[in-house]
């Protein structure tokens, strides 16, 4: 169905929609490219949400008349009226003769009603090639459009024995420099960091984004949405947390307010344990459009997590040190009683990083992560 040609442009359109993997917000990474007779004539990317979606870039940055090109689209042109107005209608003033489209929008307000537009204009449409990279770029929106939650990226740092910080809580550094620089980049990518009180009591941290401003914006503001998980709200009012640009949510069973820069969040009890409900908390996430969590926390809020089965992802950062049988452990949890109930994983990427191994897990056996 698809010729090499096809592919070639397609990794091409996938190419310019990791561009926007730090700046597009809410909105999917989108790439197009425009092809006419066998020569790309317009290239572009999805903008942050509010501005040019992939299509408009790549009809904007044409020199020729595009009447009777090719395009390549990572996802379904959209078809309602949004932050911006439909780009199948664009599409269909421009005489685009053929789209080929590596993904059907999950967005129920899309969800092929692009295409069947396209169609009725003439338009031949070609669906799916390269579809599983573009939903692995994309993991978060899908996440959120098919099942109502966000991506869960779960960070953990560890010694070579699986300790995350010394008996006393002291973990100031187990990995290196060009570790912490990485982690830069996985924070940046989400629109959402969620930790639980406990790390903000230990570290005091203000779990922002260190990169240049210029390689990243989020809707949020300058930094992603910070959110913790706090059942007893503990967060002391000067915590460093309320001196960091972006939006605070706590989620607690306390309801009375903290801090003018915060808002408290105490409807998502669980009824059996009195704990916060997870689940609760991704979905009021899902309802605010986070995409991605970037999750860095104790062993408490990992094994809760865990319990729930709501990791998508690990990354977990191997340092060559060892801390000890008495140093905190990744995951606070016990009562294994048969090694076949054992939570496994599959590794999905292994790399070094300075000094580090990084390693990139998801749940196993695989499945399609957006039905379970």
């Amino acid at each position: 169905m698809f010729s090499d040609n096809d592919r070639e442009y397609m990794h091409r359109a996938l190419a310019l929609a990791e561009r926007g993997m730090y700046n597009t917000g809410v909105n999917p990474r989108v790439g197009c490219v425009l092809v006419k007779n066998d020569v790309v004539i317009g290239e572009g990317w999805t903008q942050p949400a509010g501005e040019a979606h992939a299509e408009i870039e790549a009809l904007n940055s044409c020199d020729v008349d595009p009447s009777g090109a090719t395009a390549y689209v990572t996802l379904e042109p959209c078809s309602h009226h949004g932050r911006t107005p439909p780009c199948c209608d664009t599409l269909i003033d421009k005489k685009i003769a053929r789209v080929v489209v590596s993904s059907i929008d999950p967005n129920p307000l899309v969800s092929g009603g692009g295409i069947e537009r396209l169609r009725d204009a003439g338009i031949e449409v070609d669906i799916g090639l390269l579809d599983e990279e573009n939903q692995a770029l994309n993991c978060g929106f899908f996440s959120r459009m098919k099942r109502g939650r966000p991506w869960v990226r779960l960070k953990l740092a560890a010694s070579l024995d699986g300790r995350t910080a010394l008996a006393s809580g002291d973990s100031k550094w187990i990995t290196s420099e060009a570790s912490r620089a990485d982690v830069q980049l996985w924070r940046a990518r989400s629109n959402c960091i969620l930790t639980g009180v406990g790390t903000i009591l230990a570290d005091d941290p203000r779990m922002t984004v260190r990169l240049p401003q210029e390689r990243w914006t989020i809707e949020y503001g300058a930094q992603p949405l910070l959110a913790i998980v706090d059942s007893n709200l503990r967060t002391p009012t000067d915590a460093r947390i309320f001196d960091r640009d972006g939006k605070v949510v706590i989620y607690t069973n306390v309801n009375k307010s903290l801090h003018d820069r915060c808002e408290v969040n105490y409807h998502l009890s669980s009824t059996e344990t009195g704990n916060i409900s997870l689940s609760g908390v991704l979905r009021d996430l899902a309802q605010r459009e986070i995409n991605e969590i970037h999750v860095e926390g104790g062993a408490n809020v990992s094994a809760s997590l865990l319990a729930e089965n709501l990791i998508d992802e690990l990354v977990i950062y191997v340092a060559p040190n060892l801390l000890g049988e008495d140093a905190r452990a990744l995951f606070k949890f016990t009562g294994l009683a048969d090694m076949a109930d054992r939570p496994a994983f599959e590794f999905t990427d292994v790399r070094q990083i300075g000094p580090d191994v990084r390693l990139i897990l998801k749940p196993a056996p695989p499945a399609d992560p957006f039905n379970k």
